[in-house]
C-alpha cells in the first residue's frame, strides 16, 4: 500500500506568522505537500524532532565564500552552511583572481557550485572598473540575483571603486533589468586619509581600524549611492549598515521615490547587532570587517531599527580568511572578513531570546525578506505548500559556540564568536527534503547544492 508522502517531519514549525506546536511538515520529492498540527500523516519516512523547532532554512543574502581562495573555497563554505542552517547561500561576484563580471566569468563559477556545493546558492555580479557596463544585460539574462558595486576600493582588478560618472551609467543599466544593486558603502577619500594619518602616528593597534572608518564614511557613501538611485530608478541597497542613521536615510529615500521604480533599503549584518569596538580590541585581526564594530550605543539603535521594521534582512557577509591573514599586530594589515556561516542560526536565535523576541522574526528576516530582495521566493525562504522543503531544526538549550566544530578547511575554522553563549544549536538541516546536516555530521556531498536563478524581477 502506497503512503501520501515521501517523508515526514515533525516538531514545533516556525513561519513568519506563527508556531505550530507540535506540527509537521510532509514532503513529496523536493517540496513542501503539506503543514499542519497534531496527528502526522502517513509517510515512507518520518523524522520526530518533538519539542525542537523548526524554522525555513536560513536564506544568507550576503557572503563571500571565493574572496581568499577562489571558487575552490565553494566546497568548505558550503559545508559550514549546511552545518549552520543556511539552506541557500546569495554569494557575493568579488573572487579570486577575478571577480563576476560577464556571463562567461558566472558560468565557469556555476559550474563550481552545481560540482562542488552543498547547498543550494544564487550569485552576484559586478562590473569592472571601467568599460563593463555593457555586460550588465547578459549578466541579468543569465541568472543572477544582483548587482554589487563597491564605493571604495580593496583592489583595482577584484573589488574597484566605481567613479560616480560610470555608477550612474550601471545603474541606470541595472534598473532596465529590473534587479536590485548592492553597493559597499564606505567613502574612499575619508578612509584613505584617517588610514594615511594613524599609520604616519604609529597607532595601527586595533581600535584604529574603527577610527580611520567612521561613520561619516558610511552615511557620506549612503548619500550619494541613493541620489543616485533616485535618478536613474535603480533599486539601491546598503550592503551592510553598522548604524541605524543607514536605514534612516534608506527609509527617508523611499519617501521621495514615491510611485517610482527607485527604490532604497539596506541590510544589516548579525554583527552589527551584537559586537562592539570593545570586541575588535580584544579580537584585534579576528574582529576586523568592513565597515568596523561600533559603539555600543549604536548596537541599541540598531535594535530600535530592527524593531521599527527599518532593515531590509539580517545577513552574514561571511568572509573568511586563513587565520595568518588575521593575526598581524598591525590592523591594518590583516585581512577584513569575518566567518560567521555556522554560527548564524544558533546566533540570531539567542540575540532574539535574549531580548524576548519570538523566532518568527529569524523566519522572516533571515529567510523570506532575503529571499524575496533576491527574488527567490517562494522557491526559497518559506514554510509553505509547494515551496523547496528547506528547513533548519533547532534544539534549544544552554550552548558554548566552538570553533573548532567549524566544518570548513582547517585553516578557516576560527570565529569571533567562539566561547559565546548560544541559546540553541542546530540539530538538522533538511535540503529540498534532504537531510543533509544530522546535527553532528554533514551528509550533503559536493555537488548537491544548485545554482538557483533569479525567478522574479
Amino acid at each position: 500500500m502506497s503512503v501520501p508522502f515521501d517523508r515526514v517531519i515533525i516538531g514545533d514549525v516556525v513561519t513568519t506568522e506563527t508556531i505550530l506546536r507540535g506540527g509537521y511538515v510532509a514532503i513529496r520529492g523536493e517540496t513542501i505537500a503539506a503543514i499542519g498540527q497534531g496527528v502526522p500523516p502517513p509517510a515512507a519516512e518520518t523524522l520526530d524532532y518533538s519539542g525542537k523547532l523548526i524554522l525555513p532554512g536560513l536564506v544568507d543574502g550576503h557572503m563571500h565564500t571565493s574572496s581568499a581562495l577562489g571558487w575552490a573555497g565553494i566546497e568548505g563554505a558550503s559545508r559550514s552552511a549546511a552545518a549552520g542552517g543556511v539552506t541557500t547561500c546569495v554569494d557575493m561576484p568579488y573572487d579570486v583572481p577575478h571577480p563576476v563580471t560577464d556571463a562567461g566569468k558566472l558560468a565557469d563559477k556555476i559550474g563550481w557550485v552545481e560540482r562542488t556545493a552543498h547547498v543550494d546558492m544564487a550569485l552576484y555580479g559586478t562590473i569592472t572598473k571601467t568599460g563593463g557596463v555593457d555586460a550588465i544585460p547578459d549578466l541579468a539574462a543569465a541568472g543572477i540575483s544582483a548587482f554589487k558595486l563597491s564605493t571604495y576600493e580593496t583592489d583595482a582588478a577584484r573589488f574597484p571603486r566605481i567613479d560616480h560618472p560610470t555608477m550612474v551609467e550601471a545603474f541606470a543599466a541595472i534598473a532596465k533589468t529590473g534587479l536590485p544593486v548592492s553597493v559597499h558603502n564606505e567613502d574612499q577619500e575619508l578612509v584613505v586619509r584617517l588610514t594615511a594619518e594613524a599609520r604616519a602616528a604609529r597607532r595601527t593597534d586595533p581600535i584604529m581600524h574603527a577610527r580611520t572608518r567612521p561613520p561619516l564614511a558610511e552615511t557620506l557613501a549612503d548619500l550619494e549611492i541613493f541620489e543616485i538611485g533616485l535618478q536613474t530608478g535603480a533599486h539601491v541597497h546598503i550592503a551592510h549598515s553598522s548604524l541605524a542613521r543607514g536605514f534612516d536615510i534608506a527609509e527617508m529615500f523611499r519617501r521621495m521615490a514615491g510611485q517610482s521604480r527607485a527604490n532604497a533599503t539596506g541590510e544589516a549584518c548579525i554583527q552589527y547587532l551584537c559586537m562592539t569596538e570593545d570586541d575588535l580590541v580584544r579580537l584585534g585581526g579576528r574582529g576586523k570587517c568592513n565597515p568596523p564594530f561600533r559603539a555600543a550605543e549604536e548596537v541599541e539603535r540598531m535594535w530600535e531599527a530592527f524593531a521599527a521594521d527599518k532593515i531590509a534582512y539580517v545577513s552574514t557577509d561571511h568572509a573568511p580568511w586563513p587565520l595568518e591573514r588575521k593575526s598581524s599586530p598591525d590592523i591594518f594589515a590583516c585581512g577584513a572578513g569575518l566567518t560567521g556561516l555556522q554560527s548564524f542560526a544558533p546566533l540570531m536565535f539567542t540575540l532574539l531570546s535574549e531580548r524576548g523576541l519570538s523566532p518568527t522574526l529569524m523566519a522572516t528576516y533571515c529567510a523570506e525578506r532575503s529571499a524575496k530582495l533576491h527574488g527567490l521566493w517562494p522557491k526559497k525562504g518559506a514554510i509553505r505548500v509547494g515551496s523547496d522543503c528547506d528547513l533548519v531544526v533547532l534544539e534549544q538549550g544552554d550552548f558554548i559556540f566552538d570553533e573548532a566544530a567549524i566544518v570548513d578547511r582547517p585553516e578557516l575554522r576560527w570565529s569571533p564568536y567562539h566561547g559565546r553563549k548560544m541559546r540553541a544549536r542546530v540539530a538538522a538541516t533538511v535540503l529540498r527534503g534532504r537531510l543533509i546536516w544530522d546535527g553532528a555530521r554533514v551528509l550533503a556531498t559536493p555537488g548537491t547544492g544548485r545554482f538557483v536563478r533569479r525567478q522574479a524581477h
